[in-house]
């Protein structure tokens, strides 16, 4: 048995939940938030059989696209203290962190 955990932008969490359990795998969602963008991501909990791995990564990659946003970055301005003018920069988001973990070795109580 493999753990799969998912870290996932919001915007894609429920299309992937949704694709996942028609596919009859269960997935537990825990809300977490993002250190980078200080946006909310969703990490995804999905025990699996070995031979089923490759499927369930497939269906991330399937959904959790990466795409460009505009986001606005502080910049602050010359001279002032404390000033900050915001200004539009283009960074990519989405995709998917994934981490597989071999669950044969802990404990069921």
């Amino acid at each position: 048995m493999k753990l799969i955990i998912a870290v996932v932008q919001d915007d894609d969490a429920n299309d992937l939940i949704d694709l996942l359990t028609e596919k009859n795998f269960r997935v537990t969602k825990l809300a977490t938030t993002g250190g980078f963008l200080k946006s909310g991501n969703t990490t995804l909990m999905i025990g699996v059989e070995e031979d089923k791995i490759d499927e369930v990564i497939g269906q991330i990659e399937e959904v959790c696209k990466t795409r460009n946003q505009i986001m606005t970055a502080p910049s602050p301005v010359a001279g002032s203290t404390g000033v900050y003018v915001p200004y539009p920069i283009e960074v990519k988001v989405g995709g998917a962190t994934i981490f597989v973990i071999d669950v044969d070795k802990f404990v069921k109580i």
